[in-house]
């Protein structure tokens, strides 16, 4: 909407003036001819530059004029680039009953210069409230979850309600973003000790998966052993190896008992024989005794 379509709706009664009236025409009349008696010094004064961003809104005898300056007029000047605005923390309370300080910025421009100055006192001022007002508004129907997670959404919500609200004093709404949100430190503790056990509980989990996993992966090591015993002596060398490779002074070798399995049997055996040889010591003894009492007795008999 054109500054011009803009006073058409709000002046309708000015569009059907055709002149500037009586008052007007002598007005106009009274300044040429002061400017012409004075040309050499009000010139400078009737020249007024205006910059590329800039928009000027004309006034004659109090009423908004259309075209350019065309005598006694006085003006306003309306600055068309986007203005960056700080709200201020707010402190807010969510729809859990959780105290909350919250605070953005605003990004808007002017988009129709007549609006914002025949509509509204002051368009930045107003606007300005309004962001405070609306983010208060928008936050206290959220969870405090939703505030933390959701902040897109409820940015594209407060846009959508601002530039709605200013659409009549010609500015636009181009960007709202949340800067930060402040929980009380109790809060914030209570938040940081819940994830900390989150985090631990889930490190349990893997590290119980991570188990179960090994324990499979031995499990079926096992077998594979159990089937090929030379694997399990390829295993020893690795081990050595591994262990040889970090320069230790001392490498403790397992031995494995089958390879002792014949020599065990040798020494069993010769312990064998002689048990045997020892038992036969001992029957003769006992029986070269026995027939030693037996010849004493027959002597004995005899005398």
């Amino acid at each position: 909407m054109s500054d011009e379509e803009a006073g058409k709706r709000r002046r309708p009664a000015d569009d059907d003036d055709s002149g500037l009236g009586f008052c007007g025409s002598i007005l106009v009349l009274i300044s040429i001819v002061f400017t012409v008696i004075t040309f050499p010094i009000t010139i400078w004064m009737c020249i007024k530059v205006i910059k590329e961003y800039e928009r000027v809104i004309i006034f004659r005898l109090g009423r908004i004029l259309k075209g350019g300056a065309k005598g006694p007029d006085s003006f306003i000047k309306v600055d068309m680039r986007t203005i960056t605005f700080d709200i201020p923390p707010q402190e807010i309370l969510t729809k859990d009953s959780v105290t909350v300080n919250v605070d953005g910025v605003v990004y808007y421009r002017v988009h129709n210069a007549t609006l914002a100055v025949a509509n509204v006192t002051n368009a930045d001022s107003a606007t300005q409230l309004l962001a405070q007002t609306t983010l208060r508004n928008v936050l206290g129907t959220k969870n405090l979850s939703e505030i933390l997670s959701d902040r897109e959404e409820i940015a594209r919500s407060m846009q959508a309600t601002l530039d709605e609200a200013t659409d009549n004093w010609g500015i636009k709404v181009e960007r709202v973003e949340i800067k930060d949100v402040k929980l009380p430190v109790q809060l914030q503790r209570a938040m940081a000790a819940e994830a900390e056990a989150a985090r631990e509980a889930r490190a349990k989990v893997i590290a119980a998966e991570g188990e179960m996993n090994a324990s499979k992966a031995l499990k079926e090591a096992s077998m594979v052993i159990t089937e090929s015993p030379a694997a399990l002596q390829l295993r020893y060398l690795q081990t050595l190896t591994t262990i040889a490779a970090e320069k230790n002074s001392t490498i403790v070798f397992p031995l494995p008992i089958n390879l002792l399995q014949g020599l065990l049997e040798r020494i069993n055996n010769r312990r064998g024989g002689a048990n045997v040889g020892k038992t036969k010591t001992r029957q003769a003894a006992t029986s070269i005794e026995s027939d030693i009492h037996r010849i004493w007795d027959e002597a004995v008999e005899l005398k």
